[in-house]
């Protein structure tokens, strides 16, 4: 990379229909930027917006070209593939990730910028006083229990999106090629000297979450499945544990029928027992797909998304 090329700060922000939220989010994040004192630019990605956000990313090219680019993905192909793009294209040596949506403010980046420069080589930042309905708070907790307990991922809040990158973190993040990304977990396997810091969290300036709940259970299970065997592991135990207490019904049955005749009161139980280790059984089948399926999309390499146009000067 040349160095009239290079920047000392990137802001990468995924957009997905967010066009009621770009004009606050312009007028709120280039003067915190403006104010840093220091080189920088901000890459939006439009993954497959709907709603009229790419004219909004055009015009706001338009009034700032030497500090905005903006990729255009012809599809939707999710909030990671769409931060992954960015990474593949960044000139910062340090990078900020954060949410179209105003939820994470824009004037909380030089805090994260301070434990950047404190040597800390990945910050995460964790919401402090959170904004979101009580359901999707404890479901939250719960996910980051589960996290800890099946992969060595330490992290307060692995759904803040607003975190800082050195450039070292994200080249290997990029060098990984990995197919189904959890960025935070990536950059905390990659990292030397991870820190975290509070941020504040805001409600939803405009619309509604592009998240279902089903999108942030395929998330969250991608990462324990991503970074972890565990899921395996704990199966295998508990299936042993299955098939040793199944043993003992058989031995126990058997010495019944031997010494004290046929019966038939304990059919309906035998049924429930059986029914039991075929859903044990459907669980595993279903867990060891994932991961033949992840293996496939790997040996099958196919290109993760397709940019139909970037906006952006060159210099």
């Amino acid at each position: 990379m040349s160095t009239a090329l290079s920047r000392q700060l990137s802001v990468v922000i995924p957009v997905y229909n967010e066009a009621l939220n770009l004009p606050v989010l312009f007028a709120r994040l280039y003067p915190v930027l403006d104010a840093l004192g220091r080189s920088y630019e901000v890459i939006f990605t439009n993954d497959g917006s709907a709603d009229n956000s790419f004219a909004l990313l055009t015009a706001q090219h338009a009034a700032r070209p030497d500090v905005t680019r903006v990729i255009n993905f012809n599809a939707n192909y999710g909030q990671h593939m769409a931060i992954m793009a960015a990474f593949e294209r960044v000139r910062g040596d340090v990078i900020i990730t954060l949410d179209a949506d105003l939820q994470n403010p824009p004037e909380e980046i030089p805090n994260l910028l301070e434990q950047i420069a404190a040597g800390h080589d990945y910050v995460g930042g964790y919401r402090l006083n959170r904004q979101d309905s009580l359901f999707r708070t404890y479901a939250s907790k719960l996910i980051n229990f589960v996290r800890e307990k099946t992969t060595s991922i330490q992290m307060t809040d692995q759904g803040c999106m607003l975190r800082a990158y050195s450039r070292a973190v994200i080249d290997a993040i990029v060098r990984s090629g990995a197919i189904n990304t959890f960025i935070p977990a990536l950059a905390y396997s990659f990292s030397s000297n991870p820190g975290e810091v509070g941020v504040k969290h805001e409600e939803r300036h405009a619309g509604v979450s592009n998240y279902s709940f089903y999108s942030l259970i395929r998330l969250n299970f991608d990462l324990i499945t991503g970074f972890s065997l565990a899921p395996l592991q704990y199966f295998t135990m508990f299936a042993g544990l299955c098939a040793g207490g199944s043993l003992l019904l058989v031995l126990i049955l058997a010495y019944r029928r031997i010494f004290l005749g046929a019966e038939a009161e304990g059919v309906f139980t035998l049924f429930g027992i059986v029914f039991f280790l075929l859903s044990v059984c459907m669980v595993g089948i279903g867990l060891i797909g994932e991961y033949i399926g992840r293996t496939y999309q790997v040996v099958r390499a196919r290109q993760r998304y397709f940019v139909s146009q970037i906006l952006e000067t060159k210099e």
